[in-house]
C-alpha cells in the first residue's frame, strides 16, 4: 500500500519527527538535503559508500566547504534528528521516504554511467518497505527513473510502484555560490508515475524549500528540465565563445559589445570562458544519448560541446601568443595561473578548467605555479598544485601570468606593483575579464584576453 499523507501529517515539527528519511548519497547538494530535513522536523539518515565522508559526518563534519553546514550537522547530530551510515539497506528498511541523489557520470566516450544508480537502487530495493516513498533526484536522461531506476527497485524489494510504493523525481537546480539557500528557496519541477505519489512527493518537499513546486504531467518531462537548462546555457556560452574567436581577428573588444548588446531587454550574451562548470558541461550528453535511442539528432548541443571543450586549447593558444610577443616560448616558460575553482568567487573545484590547463601546459614544456586566494596553501597542495603561500612569492619571476577565474580579488590587481617582480618582458592571457587591456599594456604587460581583440603589442 502506498504512502498517503496529507497536509495536516506534516504542518507541524513535532508531527514529522514520525517520519524517517533516507538521503542516499551525500554529496554537497544531497547532503544540504538532509540537513533541510533534519530542519524541518524529520528523521534523517545520511548514506554514503564511502566511508571517509560517513565518518565525518558522525563527528559532526561536513566533507564540504559551505556555510552553516558543519554547525547544522553537528546540532542536529546532537539532539538525536541526524544519523550517518554505509548501509543503504538497512536505513531502507527504516525510512518512510527515500531520497536518491547519487553520482551519474560520463565515461571517456561521453556515454552516462549508471552502475551507482543501479547499485545503490539494488541495495534501498533489498531493504525498503511497502508504503515507502522514493524520490530520485539525481541527474538522468529522460526515461531513466521510469525504466532503469523503477526496474531495480521492483526486482530487489519484489515491490510494484505506483502499487507498493511512490515514485516521484525532482531535480535540484542550484548556483554553487550559495547551495543550501538554493536548495530552501529554488523552486522544484516534480513528475511521478501516479496521482497519488505526486501528492506525497509535492507535500514532502514543500516542508524543505520556499520556493514554488511545479508538477509537470509525467517523469520524463521532470528529467527533461535541467538537461534543457543546462543544455540551453551550453549552446549560449559556445555561442559567445565563438563572438569571441571572431572579436580576436577583427578588433573588437568582447566586453564592450557585450555591455552594449545587453542593454537590449531582449538580448542576454554569455560570456566566453575557458570552461562551463561541472554539470552544465555534462548534462548535454544525457539527453544526446537518449537522443540517440530515438534516432533524433541535437546537432546543435553537440557542436556546442565541441566548441566549449575547445577553449583549453585557445587558452594555450593565447598564451603563446603572448610569450612569442615577448620574445619568449612557451616551452620552459615560467607561467603562474590565477585561479582554480570552477566559478568567480566560490571555492568549488569540480568542473575547474585549472587542473587540465596546468596539466597541458607542463606538457609543453612550461614550469606551472598556481594560486587562488579562496585556497591556503596547504589546500592547493592537497589539490596536487605546485604552489606558493602569496601572490607575490607565485609571480615572481614568471614570464607570463594566466587568470583562468575572473575573481573579483584579481581585478583589483595593482599592475604597476606586479611588474616589479615579473621577468621582463612579460605576458598577461586574461580569461576572467578582469583586467583592461589598454591599463596592462600601458603598464608594459604584452596582454592577450579571450575576445579583446584590441591588444597592440
Amino acid at each position: 500500500m502506498m504512502m498517503k499523507l496529507a497536509r495536516e501529517d506534516v504542518d507541524s515539527l513535532e508531527k514529522r519527527e514520525k517520519y524517517t528519511v533516507s538521503v542516499v548519497g551525500c554529496g554537497r547538494t544531497c547532503l544540504q538535503t538532509a540537513c533541510l530535513f533534519a530542519e524541518a522536523g524529520f528523521k534523517v539518515i545520511g548514506v554514503d559508500m564511502d566511508q571517509r565522508i560517513v565518518n565525518l559526518m558522525k563527528t559532526g563534519k561536513s566533507p564540504f566547504t559551505e556555510p552553516q553546514l558543519d554547525a547544522l550537522i553537528k546540532k542536529h547530530m546532537r539532539e538525536g534528528r541526524f544519523t550517518a551510515t554505509t548501509d543503504a539497506r538497512n536505513s531502507a528498511s527504516i525510512s518512510d521516504i527515500i531520497i536518491f541523489m547519487v553520482p551519474t557520470p560520463v565515461d571517456r566516450r561521453k556515454k552516462p554511467d549508471y552502475s551507482y544508480v543501479e547499485k545503490a537502487c539494488r541495495e534501498v530495493g533489498m531493504g525498503m518497505r511497502s508504503g515507502s516513498l522514493i524520490i530520485f533526484q539525481s541527474t538522468v536522461g529522460p526515461g531513466v527513473t521510469e525504466n532503469l531506476v523503477k526496474e531495480a527497485l521492483e526486482n530487489a524489494s519484489g515491490l510494484k510502484a505506483g502499487i507498493d510504493f511512490g515514485l516521484a523525481y525532482c531535480q535540484i537546480r542550484t548556483a554553487s555560490e550559495q547551495v543550501l539557500e538554493d536548495v530552501a528557496t529554488h523552486a522544484r519541477v516534480v513528475g511521478a508515475i501516479n496521482q497519488q505519489s505526486l501528492k506525497v512527493a509535492c507535500l514532502v518537499l514543500g516542508t524543505i524549500t520556499k520556493g514554488e513546486i511545479v508538477t509537470v504531467r509525467n517523469i520524463r518531462t521532470a528529467e527533461a528540465v535541467k538537461l534543457f537548462e543546462n543544455a540551453h546555457l551550453d549552446v549560449n556560452v559556445a555561442l559567445a565563445n565563438e563572438f569571441a574567436h571572431f572579436c580576436e581577428k577583427t578588433g573588437i573588444d568582447f566586453v564592450e559589445a557585450w555591455n552594449a548588446s545587453n542593454i537590449q531587454v531582449h538580448c542576454y550574451l554569455q560570456v566566453p570562458r575557458i570552461a562551463v562548470g561541472e554539470h552544465v558541461s555534462k548534462d548535454p550528453y544525457f539527453l544526446v544519448s537518449e537522443a540517440e535511442e530515438v534516432n533524433a539528432k541535437l546537432r546543435m548541443i553537440t557542436l556546442a560541446r565541441k566548441i566549449n571543450d575547445g577553449m583549453l586549447t585557445h587558452t594555450i593558444h593565447l598564451a603563446r601568443d603572448a610569450l612569442r610577443s615577448c620574445g619568449k616560448t612557451l616551452r620552459r616558460a615560467k607561467i603562474s595561473v590565477l585561479g582554480v575553482s570552477s566559478s568567480p568567487n566560490v571555492k568549488e573545484s569540480r568542473g575547474s578548467p585549472t587542473k587540465k590547463l596546468v596539466s597541458t601546459l607542463r606538457k609543453k614544456g612550461a614550469s606551472v605555479q598556481v594560486y587562488d586566494p579562496l585556497y591556503t596553501h596547504k589546500e592547493l597542495l592537497k589539490m596536487g598544485y605546485l604552489a606558493k603561500t602569496t601572490l607575490t612569492k607565485t609571480i615572481e619571476g614568471t614570464d607570463c601570468i594566466v587568470i583562468a577565474v575572473g575573481h573579483d580579488r584579481f581585478r583589483r590587481l595593482k599592475l604597476g606593483r606586479i611588474n616589479i617582480f615579473v621577468k621582463k618582458p612579460a605576458a598577461i592571457v586574461d580569461m576572467g575579464h578582469v583586467i583592461d587591456p589598454d591599463k596592462a599594456e600601458k603598464e608594459g604587460f604584452v596582454y592577450r584576453g579571450v575576445g579583446r581583440g584590441v591588444w597592440t603589442k
